[in-house]
């Protein structure tokens, strides 16, 4: 088994229940198992600022599928949930599922580069990431809590009371 930890953001047609809803497709995905996810955060967007506040989390999933397999299954996810991939670039969307680290593999592939290429400079993949892996070392030797010392929260908001409890889908939801 592999463990891989997935980037999730939605600032579109009910950004928290599009999360949910990824993240019931994601326990759907074979030979792959949701391990953790962490709390929801409220963020402020990144790369084009004139959109609404996204909603983001971090799963960690053990998987027996390569990089290259899982990140078909997550597009999948996103094509089911209306993805639009020409949009602006970093813009507005109803789902995206980012492969961040896969194991302590380093990828630079045409259509995948693990760890992901913008990990260290997002606080809304640092922060989550941080909560379910203190711990983590990234495949470049950084631990996680080290990056998160150095990057700004810049006000982003867990929000409270929602969380996602894979063991007890319905109580949340």
């Amino acid at each position: 088994m592999s463990m891989a930890f997935i980037g999730l953001g939605s600032n579109l047609a009910n950004p928290l229940r599009q999360i949910k809803t990824a993240l019931e497709a994601i326990q759907q995905i074979v030979d792959t198992q949701l391990v953790k996810v962490s709390q929801f955060y409220c963020s402020e967007p990144w790369g084009v600022s004139e959109q609404p506040l996204f909603v983001n989390a971090v799963a960690e999933l053990n998987t027996q599928l390569n990089p290259e397999e899982l990140l078909k299954q997550l597009q999948f996810i996103e094509n089911a949930q209306h993805r639009d991939r020409n949009g602006v670039r970093f813009g507005p969307r109803t789902i995206d599922l980012d492969i961040l680290l896969f194991d302590q593999l380093q990828l630079n592939l045409p259509n995948l580069t693990v760890p992901h290429p913008y990990l260290t400079q997002r606080e809304f993949v640092v922060y989550p990431l941080a909560e379910i892996a203190p711990n983590l070392q990234l495949p470049t030797g950084q631990s996680i809590d080290a990056i998160k010392s150095q990057l700004s929260s810049n006000n982003m908001q867990i929000l409270t009371g929602e969380t996602y409890d894979h063991s007890n889908l319905s109580r949340h939801i």
